[in-house]
């Protein structure tokens, strides 16, 4: 059995030479099996352990004596031991969630904290082959696709790793007979209470009587061949959405030719997008997959609200999803910053940086000489200064604004302009604009006004240069 861990983890690779892994040690048969394995295999990997045990408080004597004794298991093997008493029911209480629900996010909690404090790299769990397939068979009862099919991974975000997830229980007491562990026994994982529990003490023994005596692992086989069909479909998932996806800002764009790939990928790109705005797949379910989808066929401007505040809304040709950001305008410019006077100075040439915008401005008199394409960089542009009565300003839209492109004689409302020039909605608060005496000469990195344009008659060139300032 030694030797199977052992193919296992290679299989995985797991353990590398030098690592330091704490062992999440509750006192239980799989977790007793786990630490005795790696303790084995120690010299052989050249790792450093620790073990790590949380006391739930939910047993009182019981779960204090599971506490001494993997104390105790440690002392003797000559590993590391760190413990820490948590209340499992007031947090539970607290965060108003299921005990099972706390007691995993507590322990998870302490582990990651441990791993930052020792300096480790890997944190082992005892999850076994039974484990995995109650895992599977919950999840299809509660409904889920192919990524919850795949179960419970060996290993996951390079630091959770599961050695012995290839043994059933079975196994696991076996070695633990064998090796004269006595192993601490907790009760409540007879009590019929729990869903996971149910599975294990009344579905499995009942699919095994009626149906099939290997149903263990039939599961787990099932789970072997999904996560390949899943490998596959994630590798071309990632190419698309590599394709398919833009990045402007906190802002993460799909663009709706996406919609004509293979329903299987678009909804993986979909979920890739999330993840990358959100963090995790918390709270988002095939309905809201399924919203995002048919959002691609509608109109601009329309959006939906997802969980934890995530929009996704259609702008033309691509749906952005983004956080959602309070209504709080501290973070738009609205008032005027002069950035040069005419009575003060004749000649500008200046470099400014602009609060609140993230931007800095330059200002130079150029010749006609030195303007060699007056359109090739949208964000350097040049404009007749001689026109410039006394202000050159910049700020973000007002109510009312005004503006006349160049080409045209008349002004147009500048929200009908955005509209136009297809400026997503929630880039209009924030989009720069250079004002030369109260009026709008340029929308930067879109538009320069009719009325300040370089002619055959100019005598002064201002060349007005907008970068990316420093956050």
């Amino acid at each position: 059995m030694l030797q199977k861990v052992i193919n296992y983890i290679d299989q995985y690779n797991m353990l590398h030479n030098g690592d330091k892994v704490i062992v999440a040690l509750s006192g239980g048969p799989d977790s007793m099996c786990l630490v005795h394995i790696l303790k084995k295999l120690q010299e052989r990997y050249n790792i450093k352990l620790y073990a790590a045990h949380v006391n739930h408080c939910l047993r009182g004597a019981e779960a204090d004596a599971d506490e001494e004794y993997v104390r105790g298991f440690c002392k003797n093997a000559n590993i590391d031991f760190y413990s820490k008493r948590i209340d499992i029911n007031e947090l539970a209480r607290i965060t108003n969630t299921s005990t099972e629900t706390a007691g995993r996010e507590a322990r998870y909690a302490f582990f990651n904290e441990l791993k930052e404090k020792l300096g480790a790299n890997l944190i082992a769990l005892a999850h076994n082959a039974n484990d995995q397939a109650e895992t599977i068979l919950m999840r299809i009862i509660r409904g889920t696709g192919m990524e919850g099919l795949r179960g419970i991974r060996p290993v996951r975000d390079g630091i959770y790793i599961r050695p012995i997830l290839i043994l059933t229980r079975e196994e696991i007491e076996e070695y633990c007979r064998i090796n004269k562990l006595n192993p601490r026994i907790d009760k409540s994982n007879f009590e019929k209470i729990y869903n996971r529990n149910k599975i294990r003490l009344e579905l499995i023994p009942y699919l095994q009587e009626n149906f099939n005596k290997d149903i263990l692992n039939t599961v787990n086989r099932l789970s072997e061949i999904i996560s390949k069909d899943q490998d596959y479909l994630e590798e071309v998932a990632e190419k698309k959405y590599k394709e398919y996806c833009s990045i402007i800002g906190e802002k993460i764009g799909l663009d709706q030719q996406l919609i004509n790939e293979h329903e299987a990928i678009v909804t993986r790109v979909i979920r890739r997008a999330l993840k990358d705005i959100k963090g995790d797949l918390k709270n988002i379910e095939l309905v809201h997959i399924n919203e995002i989808m048919e959002l691609f066929s509608m109109g601009t401007g329309k959006m939906i609200t997802l969980p934890e505040g995530i929009i996704a809304e259609k702008v033309y040709t691509e749906i952005f999803f983004y956080k959602k950001k309070g209504n709080n305008l501290s973070n738009e410019l609205k008032d005027e910053i002069i950035i040069f006077d005419k009575e003060k100075f004749q000649q500008p040439s200046i470099v400014k940086a602009i609060d609140g915008m993230n931007v800095k401005i330059s200002l130079r008199i150029v010749t006609k000489d030195e303007v060699v394409d007056f359109s090739q960089d949208p964000y350097k542009k040049y404009f007749d200064y001689d026109k410039i009565n006394r202000y050159i300003s910049i700020r973000t839209r007002q109510e009312g604004d005004r503006f006349t492109p160049y080409g045209m004689k008349g002004s147009k409302k500048l929200k009908d302009l955005f509209i136009d020039l297809k400026i997503p909605k929630e880039e209009r608060n924030t989009l720069p604009l250079v004002c030369f005496d109260k009026e709008i000469a340029w929308i930067v990195g879109y538009r320069v006004s009719n009325k300040y344009i370089v002619t055959k008659n100019t005598n002064y060139i201002l060349e007005i240069k907008i970068e990316k300032g420093e956050n």
